[in-house]
Order: C-alpha cells, then sequence, then structure tokens
C-alpha cells in the first residue's frame, strides 16, 4: 500500500480552532489516504482565538517531512491590527526554512498573509477573507489578491477565504487528488455541499437594505427544476413577481453572481454529475442541462474548468472504477 500523502498543519498564536481542525476533519474522512498532523513554530502549546490552548504534538520540524503544508489562520492582535507584518517574524520565518523544495502549500483565511510575507505568493493570484483584503493589499501589492472568489488554486499553492471555504478548498483538493467520487463521499460523511456557487461576494456585508419579500431564492430553486428548458432571465423574473432590473439587483446582491453566469454554473455543475454517474452520451446530458447543442456545453465546460465532456469522463469515471 502506497505511503499515506503526509499534510503538516501549521498552527501559530491566535489559531481560529475551527480551522486548526478542519484538514483532519476533511482528509481523515478518506480512510488513510492522508496523514495529517499539526506542528507550532516551536513544539509548544499554542494559544487559540478562544479562551484555551492546545498542545500539539511536533515542532517545525516536522514541516520537512510533509508534502502539503496547511497554514492555518489566526486572529488579529486585540487592537485590531494588522495581522502580520510585510515581514515574516524570524520564528516563522525560521519555521518556515524547513519547508522543502516543490511542498504544495495551502493557506485558510488570514493564513494567506504569512504565505505573502513569505514572499510565496508575488505575482501569483491569491485569495484571503473578504475583510481582511483591504489591508492585504496595502501590505502585499505585489500579489494578485482576487477578494471575490472562494479559493484560489495556483498548482503548487492554494488559498481560501475565511472559515467555511477552508472545507470548499479541501474538498477541492480531494477531489484534484483523487476523483469526484472520494471527495464526494468525504463531503458527505461532513455532512457538507461537495462544492458550492458563487463566490465570497454572496457573504458580504451589504449596505443595500432588505426587504420582507421573499427574494430570489423561490425563483433560484424553480430554475433548477428546470435547467433543461431555455431559461432566461425574464423566465426567472416573472417567477419572482419583480421587475427585471430589481430582479437582477437582488439575486447580485443575495448570490453574488449575475442570474446568467449563475444559470450556467448550476448547467455546468449538473452536467458534471451526469459526467461522472452515467452513461448518457454527450448530447443528451446536454439537452437534460439546457444547453441548448453539446459544442454549447464543451465550449462552457471547458472555459470552466479546461477539459472536454469526454476527458472529464475519462478521468473521474476512471477514479470511480
Amino acid at each position: 500500500m502506497p505511503r499515506a500523502h503526509r499534510v503538516a498543519v501549521l498552527a501559530i498564536d491566535g489559531v481560529y480552532p475551527f480551522e486548526l481542525g478542519m484538514p483532519s476533519r476533511i482528509l481523515g474522512a478518506t480512510e488513510g489516504l492522508y496523514e495529517v498532523l499539526t506542528c507550532s513554530v516551536d513544539g509548544r502549546p499554542v494559544r487559540t482565538s478562544s479562551d484555551f490552548t492546545v498542545a500539539v504534538e511536533h515542532g517545525p520540524e516536522l514541516l520537512s517531512t510533509a508534502d502539503t503544508v496547511v497554514i492555518a489562520p489566526f486572529a488579529p492582535p486585540p487592537d485590531d491590527a494588522e495581522p502580520i507584518v510585510p515581514e515574516l517574524p524570524e520564528p516563522i520565518a525560521e519555521a518556515f526554512r524547513q519547508i522543502r523544495p516543490g511542498t504544495r502549500l495551502v493557506s485558510i483565511c488570514t493564513g494567506a498573509f504569512v504565505l505573502a510575507a513569505a514572499g510565496m505568493l508575488d505575482g501569483r493570484p491569491a485569495t484571503t477573507h473578504w475583510q481582511a483584503a483591504e489591508p492585504f493589499r496595502r501590505l502585499f501589492p505585489k500579489v494578485d489578491l482576487n477578494p471575490d472568489v472562494l479559493f484560489v488554486d495556483d498548482g503548487d499553492v492554494l488559498t481560501s477565504a475565511g472559515a467555511a471555504s477552508g472545507v470548499d478548498l479541501f474538498l477541492h483538493l480531494l477531489r484534484t487528488d483523487h476523483g469526484s467520487e472520494i471527495a464526494n463521499r468525504a463531503a458527505r460523511r461532513c455532512v457538507v455541499p461537495p462544492w458550492r456557487d458563487g463566490g465570497q461576494a454572496q457573504y458580504i456585508e451589504s449596505p443595500v437594505p432588505r426587504t420582507t419579500q421573499d427574494g430570489t431564492a423561490a425563483a433560484r430553486q424553480w430554475a433548477l427544476a428546470h435547467l433543461h428548458e431555455p431559461l432566461v432571465l425574464a423566465d426567472l423574473a416573472e417567477h419572482a413577481r419583480m421587475s427585471l432590473r430589481t430582479f437582477a439587483r437582488r439575486f447580485t446582491d443575495e448570490v453574488g453572481t449575475s442570474p446568467g453566469r449563475w444559470l450556467t454554473q448550476q448547467r455546468l455543475a449538473r452536467a458534471r454529475h451526469l459526467l461522472e454517474s452515467s452513461d448518457l452520451p454527450i448530447d443528451e446530458i446536454a439537452g437534460e442541462v439546457g444547453f441548448a447543442t453539446s459544442t454549447s456545453l464543451r465550449q462552457h465546460l471547458h472555459a470552466a474548468i479546461g477539459v472536454s465532456p469526454l476527458a472529464y469522463r475519462r478521468t473521474f469515471r476512471a477514479a470511480r472504477a
């Protein structure tokens, strides 16, 4: 049996307990594919953002043995100062020198500040919690920050937004490493969705006043049941009993993306599920999910994930076998 992929989680003072346990909870739901271990910069107990400390079994030497290193997020200092200065504090820098070249790096939320301060995000796309976007940009102008997404996969460096977006990222890692079947199984065990559509924009506090109407949720639910139909914005607006302009504005405010883009995302999600779980011809799948032709499905899927329907099916049906 091949050696389990070793994941070292680095806990820094002020660490958020929920996110600290996230790699073990998600990756550990795969029956031995990953070995998840936790360390601190000096091997000592770590103060959390709550009213307790955590004892860790390992010091920074663990980082030299890891295939993937995860930087867990931590709370800003009590005076609401920026989470970290542009240069790493020496204890963290010393720990980072233990990481082998080629190790996959992952950050959750404010953990991106550590990667950026280490110079590992210069010239690369990344994300962090939307509330930290302004200080992040000010401290690290060389980073191509996108605060609108749940996570960014840039190959050997991956960053995620706040809190639960770490779940999205680790399920994405599972899907990348071992295919959708294993990722979906882990998601079911953890009682979380295997993926979420939209980005951080749907969670950002907005000054737009809320009304007593039900919003666009019912229209979205209706659209999901009618994806096979040639839906347009007017259909959804009519179902929500709103004008086109009001519906488009409310939809974007609630979901974080436009109605048209959301429909495409839902159709692609349904198509990917059918490609993984059925033997339906590509033409038939296109019709089932509301694309006018198989060519349209191919174009949209390639634009979204860079592969054709046949290539996607070969990859993920093989992963299920």
